[in-house]
């Protein structure tokens, strides 16, 4: 496949998870909630999570925002549902380096499912944060403080 048939692929694949989002529901049982904002553009990610076992039984999203920032929250509410809190947290921190230019390895790049195809978002600074919105959302709702 080309380059720009790869490329098409891939902003066909972005928008299908825009247009047609996973997970994109609130959820009753909700263990974790979270709601962030992007200032800059004004996304808006209500993240809710059922934990349960130490795994993400389930999780949903509501808000508004750019194509990016719902791709990206309904990519990764895919990768993480069933995981670990542990392998969750590591997904996001390989996404957030993912998009800042950062090299992971092919194996965890794999970890994050479609999302990783959204490696080609750092070539635009001003879509990063909307890119990594949820995942932060996710961060903060399972704990983690910011660090980095």
């Amino acid at each position: 496949m080309s380059l720009a048939g790869l490329n098409n692929l891939y902003r066909e694949v972005i928008l299908d998870h825009s247009e047609h989002p996973h997970h994109k529901h609130s959820l009753p049982n909700a263990t974790n909630k979270i709601t962030l904002k992007n200032p800059t553009c004004g996304d808006v990610i209500n993240l809710e999570i059922e934990v349960s076992d130490e795994k993400i039984a389930d999780i949903g999203f509501t808000g508004e925002g750019c194509t990016i920032s719902q791709s990206s929250a309904s990519m990764m509410t895919d990768a993480v549902i069933g995981k670990s809190i542990n392998e969750s947290l590591e997904m996001a921190h390989i996404f957030s380096d993912m998009v800042m230019g950062k090299k992971h390895s092919e194996t965890d790049l794999t970890k994050l499912g479609d999302a990783a195809i959204l490696s080609s978002v750092m070539q635009f600074p001003a879509r990063i944060k909307c890119a990594t919105l949820c995942w932060w959302a996710l961060r903060k709702s399972l704990g983690e403080e910011d660090d980095d």
